[in-house]
């Protein structure tokens, strides 16, 4: 089944009829929008616009008006208050000037989407960028949100684990072993039924990665040195082409996360590998993947400031995640969060 167009998507929601307060199940193939399409759907809906003269209540009404433009909801009398405030998609706005995001009184989830709108010193709308929980867990660096899982990995001596020769039940009607790439397909894309190689594949793929070596950034360059792994990850699974948004599972057309550790602590954010919780992702056919359907591919390595070599990898469902590896005990949970964005999150 071919994904479909922004445009198609927002045409679905016009013809349902259905308002910014009736529940989709998420991954719908006919309503549910993915959040990259999402994010393309406002951004064209809304950049430029001005929001310019407006008292605050008025402009978030606006906003909120603006994004059932752009999705193709109709705007309703009013917005009541629900939470997410646009349920049927899961989603939230916040309208920024300043780089510091205020969340009150909710407990961050991996499957909520929140619309972060810039807005510009002439008070006309720039960027929208479209993130989920997971992400804005990762964005922070003050210690804010504690609502975060953790892991240990222990070396021990095998350079190469596979730590189950399965994926999960629930994905054994969509895999497709030897299946070979076109040229178009991106490791970002949305996964598709008959599209996923099996997890033991991929681990054979990525497994002569160990050994190899890239050029170090610094070691507060966390991000550029997972992306040159990213790209090495891409190569060996056969993609043309070289795709990362930023947003879990890392390569989302094989529903595989990938992690680079340099120490033995696997932050995992706000997911837990075995959760049964659906995917922000849709369906493969009737089939909604879980977080636990998700596969990991954790490797280790090690740094000498200037050159990161891979020395492990470990291959495992979310399923079968803590059969490996031990899981921190504790989740904390505060009641207001505040998240500094980065400098460059709306470039």
């Amino acid at each position: 089944m071919k994904e479909k167009s922004d445009a198609e998507y927002k045409q679905a929601i016009v013809e349902s009829g259905k308002t910014i307060f009736d529940p989709i199940e998420i991954g719908d193939p006919d309503y549910w929008i993915p959040t990259l399409h999402l994010e393309t759907l406002l951004n064209d809906g809304m950049r430029g616009k001005s929001l310019a003269g407006l008292a605050l209540r008025t402009r978030s009404k606006v906003v909120k008006a603006m994004v059932c433009d752009a999705l193709g909801y109709p705007v309703p009398q009013s917005f009541t208050k629900c939470q997410p405030r646009f349920f049927g998609q899961q989603l939230d706005t916040y309208a920024q000037k300043a780089l510091n995001l205020q969340i009150w009184n909710e407990e961050l989830s991996p499957t909520r989407r929140y619309a972060i709108i810039q807005v510009l010193e002439d008070d006309s709308i720039g960027r929208v960028r479209v993130v989920n929980g997971q992400q804005l867990a990762i964005l922070d660096r003050t210690g804010t949100i504690t609502t975060k899982y953790q892991a240990r990995l222990e070396l021990r001596a095998e350079s190469r684990e596979l730590v189950t020769l399965e994926d999960t039940p629930l994905m054994w009607p969509h895999i497709n072993p030897g299946l070979v790439f076109s040229t178009d397909t991106s490791p970002v894309q949305e996964p598709l039924s008959g599209e996923l190689r099996p997890i033991r594949e991929v681990f054979e793929r990525l497994s002569p990665l160990v050994g190899q070596t890239f050029a170090d950034p610094g070691m507060d360059q966390e991000r550029n040195r997972g992306a040159a792994l990213h790209y090495l990850v891409c190569q060996a699974l056969g993609y043309a082409r070289y795709g990362d948004t930023g947003q879990f599972p890392d390569i989302k057309h094989q529903l595989l996360e990938i992690k680079l550790q340099t120490s033995p602590t696997i932050d995992l954010g706000l997911v837990e590998p075995t959760s049964q919780a659906p995917l922000d992702i849709q369906k493969l056919g009737r089939d909604h993947p879980r977080h636990c359907d998700t596969r990991y591919a954790i490797f280790y390595a090690i740094t000498d400031g200037k050159t990161v070599t891979l020395t492990h990898l470990f291959v495992t469902t979310g399923e079968m995640f803590f059969t490996r590896f031990r899981q921190f005990g504790g989740k904390v949970i505060n009641g207001k969060l505040q998240i500094p964005l980065p400098r460059d999150f709306f470039a």
